[in-house]
C-alpha cells in the first residue's frame, strides 16, 4: 500500500451496515497547526457509531423536530467512524508539542468543546482507518500494561461513566443502581462505583450476573417485568440511578429513588420518549440530570484512573478492521459483556 493511502471503513451514508466501506484508498490524513496524527492501534466500538449510521442524530428526526439537536453543523459524508481511539503519534503539526511523537495515548473524542461540540468519528473523521489526526491536546499519553485493543475500550465508554458518576456526586456507602451494566458504560461505572465505595446494583440479562457479580456488584436481572421492583425486593429505596437504556422503565427508576435521590441518563437504546409523572420527581426532591460531554480535566482524571491499577479493562471481543460488519452486528446483538473492538490492518 502506498504511504499516502490507508485503510479505513468509510460511511457513506445514513443506513444499513451496506453504507460502510472497507477501502484500502483512502488518503492518509497529515497533521497542520496543533494537530497530531495518530497511528491506530485499536478502536473500540460504541453506541455513537450506531446512532450515527443510522440516523438517530438527524437534523430530521423526531428529537430534533422537539429542539433536540447534537451539532450547529450536522453531520456529513462520507465519514470515517471510530471515537475510541488508542495509538501512536507518529507526527504532529508545526504548533503542536513534538514530545508527544512516539507515545502511547488514547484519544478524547470530543475533539472540539463550546460552542461547537464535535465528536471523534461522527462530526470529524475518527479511527475506523490505519490513520487518523486529532488535535494534539486530545491526545493523552497513558503508561500501563494494558494491550492496545484493551486501552482501546476506555475513551468513549469510560469517560462516560465517569462523568455520570461525577454530576450524581456519588460518595462512598451511597446504593448505585447502573442499568445496561454488561455494556461499556455499564461495566465501567460499576467498577468506577466500586472504586468509590458504593453499593452497586447492576440490572443486565441473566447470563451476563456472574461476570458483574465478579466485579462486585449484586447483579438484578432485567428480564421477568419491572427491574426497579427487584431491585426494591431486594435492597429498598436507592440513592442513585445510573441510566444508559431510557425507554419504559423511566418512572419506575425514579420511584425507587429515595427522597433528593439523582437520575442521571446518558443513553436511550430502549426508547428516547418516555413516560413520566413529575409529582414523582417535585414531591420526593428528585435532581435529573442528563450528561454527554464533559470538560478535559475528566479525561485526564480517567487516565490517571486507567495508570492506577484499581480498574481493569473488559474487552470481549476484537476484530479485524475489515470484519466491521460483524462486529457492527455483535455490538447490536448485545450478548457481549463489555467492549468490543476493532484492530486495523499493519501498516
Amino acid at each position: 500500500m502506498a504511504e499516502s493511502v490507508m485503510q479505513a471503513v468509510v460511511l457513506s451514508g445514513v443506513g444499513g451496515l451496506d453504507q460502510l466501506q472497507v477501502r484500502y484508498d483512502v488518503p492518509r490524513p497529515t497533521p497542520t497547526g496543533a494537530q497530531a496524527l495518530i497511528q491506530v492501534a485499536a478502536c473500540g466500538v460504541n453506541n455513537t457509531d450506531i446512532n450515527t449510521r443510522t440516523g438517530w442524530y438527524a437534523e430530521d428526526s423526531s428529537e430534533a423536530a422537539m429542539g433536540w439537536r447534537r451539532s450547529a453543523t450536522g453531520l456529513g459524508f462520507p465519514r470515517i467512524q471510530g471515537a475510541d481511539v488508542a495509538g501512536s503519534v507518529v507526527a504532529v503539526g508545526p504548533d503542536a508539542d513534538r514530545r508527544l511523537v512516539g507515545q502511547q495515548v488514547i484519544v478524547d473524542p470530543w475533539v472540539s468543546r463550546a460552542p461547537e461540540w464535535q465528536m471523534l468519528g461522527s462530526e470529524v473523521d475518527g479511527g475506523f482507518a490505519q490513520f487518523c489526526v486529532v488535535p494534539a491536546v486530545n491526545a493523552y499519553p497513558v503508561h500501563s500494561g494494558w494491550s492496545a485493543a484493551e486501552l482501546a475500550s476506555i475513551p468513549c465508554s469510560w469517560s462516560t461513566a465517569l462523568n455520570m458518576i461525577e454530576r450524581a456526586n456519588v460518595v462512598a456507602g451511597e446504593r448505585v443502581v447502573v442499568t445496561g451494566a454488561s455494556g461499556g458504560v455499564g461495566t465501567a461505572a460499576v467498577q468506577l462505583l466500586r472504586a468509590r465505595g458504593a453499593e452497586v446494583l447492576a440490572v443486565a440479562g441473566a447470563s451476563k450476573a456472574p461476570a458483574l457479580a465478579d466485579m462486585g456488584a449484586l447483579a438484578i436481572p432485567r428480564q421477568g417485568g419491572d427491574p426497579a421492583a427487584s431491585v426494591r425486593q431486594h435492597v429498598g429505596d436507592v440513592d442513585v440511578v445510573l441510566d444508559v437504556v431510557g425507554g419504559p422503565d423511566v418512572g419506575n427508576w425514579l420511584g425507587v429513588l429515595t427522597r433528593r435521590g439523582r437520575y442521571v441518563v446518558a443513553g436511550a437504546i430502549a426508547g428516547p420518549v418516555v413516560p413520566l409523572d413529575l409529582r414523582t420527581v417535585y414531591l420526593n426532591d428528585l435532581t435529573l440530570a442528563g450528561v454527554t460531554t464533559y470538560g478535559p480535566d475528566l479525561f485526564q482524571r480517567l487516565v490517571e484512573i486507567v495508570e492506577s491499577g484499581s480498574v481493569s479493562p473488559v474487552v470481549s471481543g476484537v476484530y479485524s478492521l475489515r470484519n466491521i460488519h460483524r462486529a457492527q452486528e455483535d455490538f447490536m446483538a448485545k450478548r457481549h459483556v463489555g467492549a468490543l473492538v476493532l484492530l486495523p490492518d499493519p501498516v
